[in-house]
């Protein structure tokens, strides 16, 4: 594996992410591989995936974030 990819997680998410690697000897990066690999495989059919590239409008530079915004 050579690509990292970083995401912010809620707290809930980490410790379920945590206590199922720690239950089952699954690294938490295996177990995020592992669901990313099940929900390609459905063809992106889960319910959220619908709306991915649907949302239209809104300011274009709202991110709040440093080195996002175009202003």
């Amino acid at each position: 594996m050579s690509h990292t990819l970083t995401i912010r997680l809620t707290q809930e998410l980490l410790d379920w992410l945590k206590e199922t690697s720690r239950r089952t000897g699954i690294p938490v990066g295996r177990i995020v591989r592992d669901q990313l690999e099940i929900a390609r495989a459905n063809g992106g059919k889960q319910r959220f995936l619908r709306h991915l590239g649907s949302i239209r409008g809104g300011d274009p530079n709202a991110s709040s974030r440093k080195g996002f915004s175009r202003t």
